[in-house]
């Protein structure tokens, strides 16, 4: 690659915060440069005014054997505790979570109801035999029993690995083998999309590889029969029966682990993260306050991602409860059993902030306005976006018909690996623009380089990077602790390599522009999938697009897109012309795409990413790789069969 990425893409749109929305802020102005001031004094104040410690830390940041570093190592707390005992006396009836099955059922889980059960799931766990340091598999969907189960862990100081209940047996194997787990949690069912994923038949697939796992305790949700071994399973509703609701919390260390959650790599076995206490409280806590500007006594907050996903959680569990948040959790798919299902969940709950994904976006916005738009939002005053980079035509689209032009969009950039918000606008103090996630959170220093390491200057492109450690960071990649830093740290030594393309416009705000796995190199250009496609979404017949390069003789790379159309918009040879003409008017006649091919979808992983990777299989005709994590795999074979059409120049 040469030394930095080419800046099409210009924005002009800029919406500053309202005097109204800026006078109740969590966040003040100057905040920022506060916590770049005195960095370690920010987030000292940070923990100890959000959390309770059983032991008060003397020690901030031990930076001695980077980039192993450790926070608050000398104070003691037990996570469970701050998300629920320190509430109890004043909030115990306060709801913890608005829980809404896909079927329609519905439960009201207090703070007091959730305290209690977790004691009770926690004293069977030590029925089992479970002791601090071991390491649990949950492989379960969005019940309010599986809350519950990492709070259980984060009592006992077990070690949770939660396991995206979208995965396969194998998937699950794998996780369970490389953490060494002794215990699985599961269901004998989940619902999505109408259907029942079979949870317990492919856990007892993936033990067929797993001796070591003793107990297997099972949640009983969607009634139908499964197997149960002799010894080693046991049903949830039996385990916690009879059980104490109290149960003494374990005082730990800020640096005991809290959980490994594995993140796919590009190459070789998924990565187990590790994630802190201290560190990591702190880091979620300060985050989901000030970025959602949470009011604990009014609000009702809705982070619609999965618990399966570090965005469930950071944002669905940890930081939300840390701060006596009222939560709506729902089980199901969004368009189940109709386009309308998240709209009218908003509607019934009164929800005021919403937080979503770009992708769940787009497709709101191909199934139609008006599912959105037949709907009362007006309750909704932050709204927000995360999982990759937004297309500025859907930021405006979601600011203009979910949050009404009123609501702050919060657009936030961060990774499993973060463990909390790195990138973000801090609602009531940092204007807007469409498609950026705006500047570095209080306390977070980023910075945007060259091949050399070399920072570029505003208006550039490049690679970004974190300059200084902080709280909520992992400490490693579990069992090997060489991978961690050389998949992190030895880009640019010193400096954290998210891998991530970036760049500054002359404002200083930020532009996510995907993986750098994506950037094509056309012409001798160095151009990001983000901006092309962003290009297309920007066309009014466009609901989404994916890009990537493939080979090309002259060229080095041809830019290849694949867009999904909105409403009734016709893919037709005169659209296919229209498309091309628009990018290069957009960001300039190197961007053309050098072929266009219309489908109905594009093929997306089970937490809803594109797969490029199989898409740039199919633009150069190459035999597909494993299509088995996808959501949707049925439609690479008919986007394959399109591609040999036309829409080729």
């Amino acid at each position: 690659m040469t030394q930095a990425l080419e800046n099409l893409l210009h924005e002009e749109r800029i919406f500053p915060p309202s005097e109204d929305f800026t006078a109740q802020a969590n966040a003040r102005p100057g905040i920022h440069e506060e916590a770049a001031d005195d960095f370690e004094a920010f987030w000292k104040k940070q923990a100890m005014d959000r959390i309770t410690w059983f032991t008060e830390p003397t020690m901030v940041l031990d930076d001695s054997d980077p980039p192993f570093f450790k926070w608050f190592e000398d104070g003691k707390l037990n996570l469970s505790y701050n998300c629920l005992d320190r509430h109890l006396q004043d909030h115990g009836d306060q709801v913890a979570y608005h829980w809404v099955g896909e079927p329609g059922d519905t439960r009201t889980i207090s703070y007091s109801d959730l305290a209690g059960e977790v004691n009770r799931f926690a004293n069977g766990l030590k029925r089992l035999g479970l002791e601090k340091g071991d390491r649990v598999a949950i492989y379960m969907g969005m019940i309010p029993e599986l809350p519950v189960a990492m709070l259980a862990c984060a009592r006992l100081g077990l070690v949770h690995s939660v396991v995206f209940g979208g995965f396969s047996a194998d998937a699950l194997s794998s996780r369970i083998l490389d953490a060494d787990a002794r215990l699985v949690i599961t269901q004998d069912g989940a619902w999505r999309g109408g259907n029942v994923v079979p949870l317990k038949e492919n856990t007892d697939k993936a033990l067929q590889r797993t001796p070591d796992v003793s107990h297997v305790v099972v949640v009983e949700r969607t009634d139908q029969g499964v197997e149960m071994t002799d010894g080693r399973d046991i049903w949830y509703h039996d385990l916690v029966e009879g059980q104490s609701d109290e149960c003494e919390p374990e005082i730990l260390d800020a640096e005991h682990p809290l959980y490994i959650l594995y993140t796919s790599g590009t190459t070789g076995k998924p990565k187990g993260i590790v994630h802190t206490q201290g560190g990591y409280l702190t880091g979620v806590a300060t985050t989901h306050s000030l970025v959602f500007d949470v009011k604990p006594d009014s609000d009702v907050y809705w982070c619609a991602a999965d618990i399966g996903w570090v965005t469930g959680h950071s944002y669905i569990v940890y930081g939300p409860l840390a701060n006596r948040t009222t939560s709506v959790m729902y089980e199901g798919a969004p368009n189940h059993p109709g386009y309308h299902r998240l709209w009218q969940i908003i509607e019934e709950y009164g929800v005021t902030i919403f937080y979503t994904a770009p992708t769940a976006i787009r497709s709101f916005m191909k199934w139609g306005d008006e599912h959105v738009d037949k709907h009362d939002l007006s309750s909704l005053r932050v709204i927000g976006t995360v999982g990759e980079p937004i297309n500025p035509e859907a930021w405006m689209w979601y600011h203009e018909h979910v949050g009404g032009g009123d609501c702050p969009v919060v657009d936030t950039w961060w990774q499993t690996e973060t463990g909390g918000i790195m990138i973000t606008p801090l609602p009531g103090v940092v204007p807007t623009k469409p498609g950026s996630a705006t500047i570095p959170f209080p306390g977070i220093f980023a910075d945007v380089v060259d091949d050399d390491g070399n920072s570029v200057p505003l208006g550039g492109g490049g690679y970004l990077v974190l300059t200084k450690p902080w709280p909520s960071m992992a400490r490693t990649i579990y069992g090997d602790d060489d991978r961690y830093v050389d998949t992190y740290w030895s880009r640019f030594p010193g400096r954290y390599f998210p891998g991530d393309g970036c760049k500054r416009d002359e404002d200083g705000y930020y532009w996510l522009l995907g993986r750098v796995d994506d950037i094509m190199l056309v012409s001798g250009h160095n151009i990001s999938t983000t901006e092309v496609e962003s290009a297309l979404v920007s066309h009014p017949a466009v609901a989404e697009a994916a890009v990537v390069g493939r080979k090309d003789e002259l060229t080095g790379q041809a830019i290849a897109a694949f867009v999904t159309l909105r409403g009734t918009a016709t893919g037709d040879e005169d659209l296919l012309a229209e498309l091309r003409n628009h990018v290069a008017d957009v960001l300039g006649p190197i961007a053309k795409p050098q072929s266009i091919v219309f489908t109905d979808d594009l093929p997306k992983t089970r937490s809803g990413k594109i797969m490029r990777r199989l898409l740039k299989d199919i633009s150069e005709h190459r035999q597909l790789g494993d299509v088995t994590t996808l959501a949707n795999a049925e439609i690479v074979a008919e986007i394959a069969e399109k591609a040999k059409g036309p829409g080729e120049d």
